[in-house]
């Protein structure tokens, strides 16, 4: 848990520098800053895309997720959450909280070194690669939260529970995840994260974590999809 840990504390200590900061810039720095972060985050989660072996394998996962994801009110969920901390911790006071909580919840939750960084700290206790994502979100946090403030700090709850449940449950995910649903789950959180940039640059909003069963289904797709050829030979 170590590594997690390392993880919470410079997303916390990158919000406070980033809210300090980001309260003395002038609008349209903060702009600049949210829409050139959406350029990057958008180009970040085309190259995890690009990754995918069977593209109808991550199309199956974004469409079916998305479907699953509205069933179960994720993104209301979220948004709720986000709306509730908001209340609590800024008195009534309007800002962009929740949606600085979603969106860098997702950030920093989505990706291959979350996943596969959590699996090698549960299992041999090296962090190594967790620290390097530590280091890049204790960066993302501070160009994040001069523009979308606090809830991107509490953004470090879901890193915790996320990370730290894939900690602790690290030997059985280890035997349960090959090589290739890692690669698959991969493309297709790239996918969210090149909503995430499209959502920072206001091209379009979109319900995001209505997308999040998609990292679960890709996996068992590519289980599936041997299976299903096998009845047709």
């Amino acid at each position: 848990m170590i590594g997690t840990i390392i993880n919470v504390t410079t997303v916390i200590a990158g919000s406070v520098i980033g809210t300090a900061v980001g309260n003395r810039l002038p609008e349209r720095i903060r702009t600049t800053v949210l829409q050139g972060l959406g350029i990057i985050t958008s180009v970040i989660g085309l190259q995890m895309a690009l990754q995918t072996k069977n593209v109808l394998v991550v199309l199956g996962a974004v469409l079916a997720g998305g479907i699953l994801g509205e069933l179960l009110r994720i993104s209301d969920a979220l948004e709720w959450l986000g709306s509730s901390l908001q209340s609590l911790l800024s008195r009534g006071g309007t800002s962009r909280f929740s949606e600085g909580f979603v969106t860098a919840s997702l950030l920093f939750c989505i990706g291959p070194m979350a996943i596969l960084g959590s699996i090698q700290d549960g299992l041999s206790g090296d962090y190594q690669l967790l620290a390097v994502k530590s280091t890049l979100d204790g960066f993302a946090a501070i160009a994040f939260s001069a523009s979308l403030g606090w809830g991107v700090g509490c953004a470090a709850a879901s890193v915790l529970v996320f990370q730290g449940t894939i900690t602790l449950l690290a030997g059985v995910l280890e035997r349960l995840l090959n090589e290739a649903m890692i690669l698959e789950m991969t493309a297709t959180g790239g996918i969210i994260i090149v909503g995430i940039g499209i959502k920072l640059l206001n091209l379009k909003e979109i319900r995001l974590a209505s997308f999040l069963p998609a990292l679960v289904l890709a996996p068992i797709i590519v289980i599936v999809v041997p299976l299903v050829k096998g009845l047709f030979r």
